[in-house]
């Protein structure tokens, strides 16, 4: 029986989940504020984390960063009312791993739920240690990534964004492609986290270099290929 951690503070809507979920054969344990609910991701072995972000005690965006630090392997969900491009991108940089805006259908929920749990339990294929294009450089062990010798720092999300499109270079990359392989969720046309997230990268790669790696092809999405 799969293990779940739900930090909550509405006790109301912890119960209904909770039940719900168990009757989809889920364990469910309840943390009603931040700090409790770090306490029991720390002295536990669950197999996933749904955490809200609005918490008492500690942020939902605080407690994913401290939980990563700690079990970067185990998969979070962040259950929130707050829906807006800039709130996702907090989520995923805090190391989430996909993103629900309340209020959602419970079947939605579960999607999410088998799809992190299922990409967790696929046995990874094996990357070469260092991915090259260009004059571009990532260390898949050392996660550090350098261009013309220059050392450039990424956000984890932005490392693998990168790495998706190093690993696809010069083919287009559609906005639902990219939500599917480096976000595990289908695109929300309702945000444009996406391209937030292009543009971030594009910064920090392209932005001080004469060669562009980052470009977008209008109406079709983006690819990763090397033009003057």
């Amino acid at each position: 029986m799969n293990r779940i951690l739900l930090i909550e503070d509405e006790e109301r809507i912890a119960e209904l989940i909770k039940k719900s979920l168990e009757e989809q054969a889920y364990s469910v344990t309840i943390a009603l504020d931040g700090l409790t609910g770090k306490k029991l991701a720390v002295a536990n072995d669950f197999d996933l984390i749904i955490t809200d972000i609005i918490l008492p005690g500690m942020n939902g965006i605080k407690l994913c960063k401290e939980i990563r630090s700690l079990k970067p392997v185990i998969p979070i969900i962040m259950l929130t009312a707050l829906g807006t491009t800039d709130d996702k991108v907090d989520g995923f940089d805090a190391g989430a791993d996909d993103y629900l805006v309340k209020p959602f259908d419970f079947r939605e929920l579960l999607a999410r739920i088998r799809a992190v749990m299922n990409r967790k339990s696929i046995n990874p294929i094996v990357q070469p240690v260092i991915l090259k294009y260009a004059d571009l450089e990532l260390n898949n062990q050392t996660k550090i990534v350098s261009r013309s010798g220059k050392e450039i720092g990424l956000t984890p999300k932005e490392l693998k964004l990168l790495e998706y499109m190093m690993q696809n270079s010069e083919r287009v990359l559609s906005r639902a492609e990219i939500a599917e392989k480096v976000w595990d969720t289908h695109f929300d046309t309702g945000t444009n986290f996406i391209d937030v997230y292009i543009n971030y990268l594009r910064k920090k790669i392209d932005k001080d270099f004469s060669s562009k790696l980052i470009h977008t092809k209008s109406g079709l999405g983006f690819i990763f290929k090397e033009e003057t």
